[in-house]
């Protein structure tokens, strides 16, 4: 079984050994020769669904949430989860909390890489690299840690105000770079997938 989380900019693959990439440029131009369970967030990808190979599974994610909008990458990766925080840190940070099995609500605030390239358009002194070993308790005495502190550490302190006592799941490209600031945190790549992989299970007498 092969499962396909097809994002913006890339398309996500898991085969249940291993996981691979493709630019949305290149799965334009990939033709699946088995069923290929997905979810997608891009609707530039529409026509290539057609083929009657991929299946569509976002109906199957039945989240026990209020939530008007929620994005079905973000639903996925929360029906992983019963209880905890799920922080999906990419090109732009979500953060969902989930209490016995019931979203309960969660934001989007931007990812490191975007917020680093709005400093750069900014003006071109400020397009420095990260300091991923940044002092998160002392004020920075150089400009690239200035930066570094500017953009982590405002990321750190939302995920604090929703974490006392809780579990903090944490997932995308930024994810397990995040989990280093929380001790109770767990980095997890598969998440979204076992969020999908678990709406199959419950449907499989349609989908299998």
């Amino acid at each position: 079984m092969i499962l396909c989380d097809i994002g913006n900019t890339n398309a996500t693959f898991f085969d249940g050994r291993k996981i691979w990439n493709l630019s949305i440029d290149e799965f334009n131009t990939y033709e699946p020769k088995e069923k290929i369970y997905y979810i997608n967030v891009n609707e530039k990808v529409a026509q290539k669904l057609s083929n009657p190979l991929f299946i569509n599974i976002e109906p199957y994610i039945k989240l026990n949430s209020t939530y008007i909008g929620l994005g079905v990458d973000r639903a996925a990766a929360c029906y992983a989860i019963n209880n905890g925080l799920i922080v999906d840190a990419g090109s732009a940070i979500t953060l969902d909390l989930m209490a016995n099995g019931c979203h309960i609500g969660g934001f989007i605030m931007p990812g490191i890489t975007t917020t680093l390239s709005s400093l750069k358009n900014i003006s071109p002194r400020l397009d420095i690299p990260l300091n991923s070993q940044v002092d998160l308790e002392c004020l920075p005495q150089r400009t690239q840690d200035a930066i570094s502190y500017g953009v982590i550490k405002p990321i750190v302190n939302l995920i604090n105000d929703f974490a006392s006592g809780k579990s903090i799941y944490f997932t995308g490209g930024d994810g397990e770079f995040l989990s280093r600031f929380f001790s109770q945190s767990l980095y997890d790549r598969m998440l979204i997938f076992r969020g999908m992989q678990r709406a199959i299970n419950e449907n499989k007498e349609i989908l299998c």
